[in-house]
């Protein structure tokens, strides 16, 4: 029988225990969460970071409401707050709210006696701030136009000749630029232009229109890349008029840089139409009076067969 081997005591094979550690956490840009390859370097240019907070009063009017809306709505840039108690600390007001909003902007749409509408366009916290009238308003929904663009789609900004006459017209063109323009890739933005926001100056006002850029894509008059002269241009709406009254240095107060000299307040041309009514009376009044007097100076001659028939 044959001998039984030795059975060698198994040596059990040493392991190293592997440090479980988490995986370092990517940093967040405006895209989403992104893992940049080693080899790239960051970036060292300007980003534009413009965010505009749009907000506006108490007591404000179904038709002004639904312009501030369309704004929201064709602006991807801007954040929305609840409304703003119009006083005479407004602007320290805004300015805490812009700043907790973290935003470097504010459109405020202030609203007097239910009719007039007021637009505070302001960069914040150190200004400049410019208060216009708002007049001619349609909004969205009034006007039914036939255009329509990709909402969150990046618009291009096109300014009349007028714009570059004066300091204060390239003043306010700059500003106009900065609130009204999407900063490139910003994550609620699309990477297209397809719509055109057209200012233009006109007997002194600014006139704001928004065009849906339209282009055929498919059949014979599909067009090449360059060629514009089948573009044409579809209006969508909001459509506005603004109406300068001041520019100040700082943000919603502060030096007047610019003030209007053609500016009439909607209360002197609503007490100027009283007036007219009022002067409308008293021409009645002037007339009955003139009337009598003259019925008194010229008295009608006695008719003689007057008392014929009485007897």
């Amino acid at each position: 029988m044959g001998k039984k081997r030795k059975h060698s005591e198994a040596v059990e094979p040493q392991t190293t225990k592997k440090e479980e550690t988490a995986p370092e956490r990517p940093k967040r840009t405006l895209l989403g969460w992104k893992d940049k390859p080693e080899n790239q370097q960051e970036s060292t240019g300007f980003r534009n970071r413009e965010k505009v907070l749009v907000t506006c009063s108490r007591r404000i009017n179904y038709r002004y409401r639904h312009l501030m809306l369309n704004l929201v709505s064709v602006l991807p840039h801007c954040k929305k707050d609840n409304k703003v108690e119009s006083k005479a600390t407004k602007g320290a007001t805004l300015n805490e709210l812009v700043e907790l909003k973290s935003c470097s902007s504010c459109l405020f749409f202030e609203c007097r006696k239910h009719k007039d509408l007021y637009l505070w366009m302001s960069k914040c916290p150190n200004g400049p701030s410019v208060k216009f009238l708002v007049n001619a308003v349609h909004t969205m929904e009034e006007l039914k136009l036939t255009g329509n663009h990709l909402k969150g789609s990046r618009p291009l900004l096109t300014f009349s000749s007028n714009f570059d006459k004066d300091p204060h017209w390239k003043l306010l063109k700059e500003m106009i630029t900065q609130i009204f323009g999407t900063p490139k890739e910003h994550r609620k933005s699309k990477p297209y232009h397809d719509h055109v926001f057209v200012f233009s100056i006109v007997d002194d006002h600014i006139w704001f229109r928004n065009y849906q850029i339209s282009c055929p894509h498919t059949g014979a008059d599909k067009i090449d890349r360059g060629g514009l002269e089948k573009m044409t241009l579809i209006e969508v709406g909001p459509r506005f008029c603004l109406n300068p009254i001041k520019i100040f240095g700082g943000s919603f107060g502060g030096p007047t840089l610019y003030e209007n000299p053609f500016y009439v307040s909607p209360n002197q041309i609503r007490s100027l139409e009283k007036r007219q009514k009022a002067g409308k009376y008293a021409k009645k009044v002037k007339a009955k009076t003139r009337r009598k007097m003259h019925e008194m100076t010229n008295p009608l001659e006695t008719d003689e067969f007057a008392d014929m028939w009485k007897e």
